[in-house]
């Protein structure tokens, strides 16, 4: 069914760059001849509703629930704008990064969003396709107007201007089918992944867990550590606060230029993995690389780098002399005794997750300081035993390791084929009229599926704090 489409029998120059070519029976007109803008407002008692990059609509209340964020929408809610379900809306900031959609919910949304209604009997849902296609998030960016260096704001007077394909009715409609079933199998398939990859991940945390608070000897004694979270400990382990054995610095609290070619900077994306990934990171030039190694910042090997804000607790160890600097909400952790390796095994232990729940308690972000970071408790051997933990813990998780990055891998490429996929069946380059009348029933329609609420989409897309980019964008052109 997926491998047998085929293209359409005849074509015609869209006039649309973005488009390219489109199916001969196909129209293609300005957003302005097919959708009404909504502005109905007092509705504060309604629903918050946000738009992510990678789910599309969303009731605020589970973005919160998903990602422990906390609600940082604007206590008056009078110039929220009301949604209702079939209304298309997006994100004006990040409309260019593709946080548009189609919403199932009545709700309201901040004015950082617009919100749109197909005129007439158009499939709204085929538009949520079509406006969440990369190229579609390509054409945003260049009708956007640039706020600040790395702000877009794609207006409704620019939205507009967007010429969109527009199929028959009944052709939106096959489309919608055919995609709606492609999605949730493909999804089903990715949550099966995904499950394995919890299951790994959990075998993996009961690994470190024993490593590093009991050590390698079955047979070791133990003392009570006078700590609940951490529980018994071998005897001649130390339990002490992190500054006792390492040292912490906190980054410069400045923001940088960014630049193509230049020196990485190292902040939260970077430090998620156990190792520290450079490869994506930012960069900067040479003068301010200078400005934020200054005062004993420049990391080493050997080092950690700990995010102690949004994504607080993930550390990475630096393994290579590469040079990079700090970028914001990280800090350095350094020991000339200590075995940086197996503080970051600890620091990445279910016991240390249990403590910095008590410490993040009441907190209104989900952040931490660099004083709360040195008195963090540790469970310390010998040195010498420090490095076999490590080296027993790097052999016994590569085995686990393997079976995730692959499972990891075959997930990404899911996620590739399946937007390669709609974005051809979306704008004509593919027909899947026949395939979509010939679909098997399905039964389990409203089955959920959570494989696209990544941590990375919601690093990226900041949904809560970027509810009031509206309210900021208005303060500036006013």
């Amino acid at each position: 069914m997926i491998h047998n489409l085929k293209p359409y029998p005849k074509y015609k120059d869209s006039g649309v760059l973005w488009l390219r070519e489109v199916p001969e029976h196909w129209d293609v007109l300005p957003s302005r001849a097919l959708f009404d803008e909504v502005k109905e407002k007092d509705c504060a008692d309604e629903q918050l509703l946000s738009v992510t990059i990678s789910k599309g609509v969303i009731r605020q209340s589970d973005l919160l629930t998903n990602s422990s964020k906390k609600d940082s929408s604007n206590e008056d809610k009078t110039n929220y704008k009301l949604v209702r379900p079939g209304d298309i809306t997006y994100n004006k900031m990040r409309a260019w990064q593709g946080a548009v959609g189609v919403s199932k919910y009545r709700g309201i949304v901040s004015p950082a969003y617009v919100v749109v209604h197909p005129r007439e009997k158009q499939n709204a849902n085929y538009f949520h396709y079509l406006f969440r296609t990369p190229a579609f998030a390509k054409e945003a960016e260049r009708w956007s107007y640039g706020i600040t260096s790395d702000q877009w704001s794609l207006r409704p007077e620019h939205f507009k201007m967007i010429y969109c394909s527009l199929p028959p009715e009944d052709e939106q409609s096959s489309i919608v089918i055919y995609l709606d079933q492609i999605d949730r199998r493909i999804r089903r398939y990715i949550r099966t992944k995904q499950k394995l990859i919890k299951l790994l991940e959990e075998q993996k945390q009961a690994i470190i867990h024993q490593a590093v608070t009991r050590g390698l000897d079955p047979n070791v004694k133990l003392k009570s550590s006078g700590v609940e979270w951490l529980g018994d400990v071998p005897e001649h382990w130390d339990v002490v606060a992190l500054r006792r054995y390492w040292e912490v610095v906190d980054c410069k609290h400045v923001t940088v230029p960014f630049v193509d070619e230049g020196i990485p900077l190292a902040s939260v994306r970077e430090v998620q993995s156990f190792d520290l990934n450079l490869s994506t990171s930012k960069r900067t030039n040479e003068e301010w690389y200078a400005h934020l190694i200054s005062g004993g910042r420049r990391p080493q090997k050997g080092d950690l780098i700990y995010c102690r804000n949004v994504s607080v607790g993930a550390c990475a160890f630096v393994t290579s002399d590469e040079t990079f600097a700090m970028g914001q909400d990280v800090c350095l952790i350094r020991s000339e005794t200590e075995n940086g390796r197996f503080l970051n095994y600890f620091m990445r232990s279910p016991a240390m997750q249990q403590q910095l729940s008590l410490v993040l308690i009441g907190s209104t972000f989900n952040r931490i300081n660099v004083s709360e970071i040195k008195s963090l408790l540790i469970a310390v051997p010998p040195r010498n035993e420090q490095d076999s933990i490590v080296s027993s813990l790097d052999a016994n998780l590569s085995k686990l390791n393997k079976p995730i990055e692959l499972a990891q891998k075959e997930i990404s490429l899911l996620r590739e084929y399946r937007t390669h996929l709609i974005a051809d069946v979306v704008t004509g380059k593919l027909d899947v009229r026949e395939a979509a009348a010939n679909l098997p029933e399905e039964t389990d329609k409203t089955e959920t599926f959570d494989d696209s609420l990544s941590e990375d989409d919601e690093l990226e897309s900041n949904e809560i704090e970027n509810s009031q980019a509206g309210e900021l964008e208005e303060e500036i052109l006013a």
